[in-house]
């Protein structure tokens, strides 16, 4: 995730500040910026002097921002070290950081590569009607004003895809199966049955019913008239000029400087200086050693056959898997009130919003992952949301969902975003912070903490769990594999295949998306295995003095952070808890 800060004044005129007030100036600035120049994320944080504005994506605009990050980069390397604390040196190398990668992402042409095989733009603005607050009449009217901005959005992203097709800067032609249908999927003739139309289903209490129909006329008629055509061109432009130019290589290596990029998205999603060739090795060697796990339960369980047969076994037989949407939706709901019941016993701390289950929205759902989780905001009224994909069913494994529930909603995800959300620090790092090898480290080691759970309390469930951190694993080398080995797509269909208990849909679902993104499915296991170090460390150094509630609350406390970061941190920690 990309942040855009603002360059600005970071001293009062006259005498010098205080090196610790020029770093909070600079973030300051910075988040000011962010919310001025990213109008929709700026709603979502609850900030809304913009709620009628989309925002600018074109590529002049890029380079604008980037050049005022630059030079808020310079001056904050310009603070002097000596004069900050500890916590104030972490902060100072975390914005940085976030800094820094914003300025070297937009040095390559890769930038120009606006959608993926799991959404743009287009899938964005349809899920706004879930993730915006509409309390009062001004809420209702800056959406309609939005929704008539759309078409001017639509036509600079589109000429961001235009270039990218000039510059070469395509996505391979495997990846592209779902994308027409996730863009014509949103065009509804009746605007009245269109997602963008949701929040006008039901009149709130505070604006009368004159006024009321006003709103819905005016949303109805942008939705007609703005949204729908632009919808509509897009698509066209997608079917008739970006289709027909997909490229036939899968890899980084196939793009133009693409060994660089792939390089650098190592570095800023994984948070550390590894090779793509030493976290393949390291792929392997956990791919080896859970396939001894697998190897060891198929074996305690007495079941005629090897590992192969039995995740065979479990791909097929039709009992695993639900037959209506609503009944994966219910078994969704149980396990996550079964999980939530534990909470106390694993956190000290636990937040304040409340998270939701949702099906993922039909027109992206087919081409999507098994689910993903939505961050919510307290002061917009939005909960937290766990979107399940309930497409393909037969594909869907009911025992997989432990491990599914645990690392997308709680102890994972929902968790860990919702107490970030409640940090005493600054809003830079509260709000705009976000270091993948952390966030998703954090969810995979998560789904680890069913067994202390005893959520995973039948052997294909204890599979499902195995499969889950053996996908992780496999990305290790997949990911690396296409992108900085040559990698056919069939290669890492088979390698998944071979190595997990993913079933068809989802082996090529997730391929897919490591092509198309390339390097953001590393920083999983990495991340998951330094949190499990740090866990081993603290326990053996602390012995009986170890308090596993107080080891989450203390990895949580700071929000994402790089790894090297948190490693300081736990030791700190360890450190604290052996002087008590």
């Amino acid at each position: 995730m990309r942040y855009l800060v603002l360059l600005g004044g970071i001293a009062a005129s006259g005498a010098a500040a205080a090196p610790a007030e020029d770093l909070k100036a600079v973030q300051d600035e910075a988040y000011a910026y962010t919310l001025d120049t990213n109008p929709l994320y700026g709603s979502l944080l609850g900030n809304h002097a913009k709620d009628d504005k989309l925002g600018d994506p074109s590529l002049a605009e890029a380079d604008r921002q980037t050049a005022h990050i630059a030079g808020l980069l310079k001056k904050l390397e310009a603070i002097p070290e000596g004069g900050l604390t500890p916590a104030q040196r972490t902060e100072k190398a975390i914005v940085r950081r976030n800094l820094a990668d914003t300025v070297a992402a937009n040095g390559f042409r890769q930038r120009e590569i606006n959608f993926s095989n799991s959404g743009g733009w287009y899938s964005w603005f349809a899920d706004l009607p879930v993730q915006l607050r509409f309390a009062t009449t001004a809420d209702y009217v800056n959406y309609v004003s939005r929704l008539e901005n759309v078409p001017a959005y639509a036509a600079a992203s589109t000429e961001v895809a235009r270039q990218a097709l000039k510059d070469g800067m395509v996505l391979p032609c495997s990846v592209l199966g779902g994308v027409e249908k996730s863009i014509t999927g949103e065009i509804f003739t009746d605007p009245a049955k269109s997602r963008f139309y949701q929040p006008f289903l039901t009149r709130p209490a505070g604006i009368g019913e004159a006024d009321w129909a006003a709103l819905q006329a005016r949303a109805q008629a942008a939705i007609r008239n703005k949204v729908n055509p632009a919808y509509t061109s897009y698509a066209a432009f997608y079917r008739t000029e970006y289709a027909p130019k997909c490229r036939k290589t899968i890899g980084a290596s196939g793009l133009p400087g693409g060994k660089t990029w792939y390089e650098f998205k190592i570095r800023e999603q994984t948070t550390t200086m590894m090779t793509a060739e030493q976290i393949h090795q390291l792929g392997l060697s956990e791919v080896a050693r859970i396939r001894g796990e697998m190897d060891a339960l198929v074996k305690s369980i007495g079941f005629a056959g090897d590992r192969k047969a039995y995740i065979a076994m479990l791909r097929t037989d039709l009992k695993y898997y639900a037959k209506t949407p609503h009944e994966l939706m219910a078994e969704v709901g149980l396990m996550t009130k079964t999980i939530d019941g534990w909470m106390p016993k694993l956190f000290g701390k636990l937040p304040r919003l409340p998270y939701t289950i949702r099906e993922i929205p039909a027109a992206t759902a087919e081409g999507n992952t098994t689910a993903y989780y939505q961050g919510g905001n307290l002061a917009n009224g939005i909960a937290g949301t766990y979107y399940v994909n309930t497409s393909k069913l037969d594909q869907r494994p009911l025992y997989e969902l432990p491990a599914l529930t645990l690392h997308e909603a709680v102890p994972g995800h929902h968790q860990q975003i919702s107490l970030q959300q409640e940090l005493d620090v600054s809003q830079f790092r509260r709000d705009l912070t976000f270091f993948t090898a952390f966030v998703e480290g954090w969810g995979l080691y998560s789904e680890r903490l069913g067994i202390e759970m005893g959520i995973y309390d039948t052997p294909e469930k204890q599979m499902g769990r195995l499969s889950y951190e053996m996908w992780r694993a496999c990305r290790l080398v997949v990911d690396t594999g296409i992108h900085a080995k040559g990698w056919s797509k069939q290669q890492a269909v088979d390698f998944m295949t071979d190595n997990t208990a993913l079933s068809a849909a989802n082996i090529d679902a997730e391929v897919n998306r490591y092509i198309a993104t390339p390097g953001q499915a590393l920083a999983y296991k990495l991340g998951e295995l330094a949190i499990r170090r740090l866990r081993t460390r603290a326990e053996t150094e602390l012995g009986p003095k170890f308090d596993l509630r107080a080891f989450h609350d203390a990895v949580l406390a700071q929000g994402p952070v790089p790894l090297d970061v948190l490693d300081t941190q736990i030791s700190d920690w360890i450190a604290s808890r052996k002087a008590a």
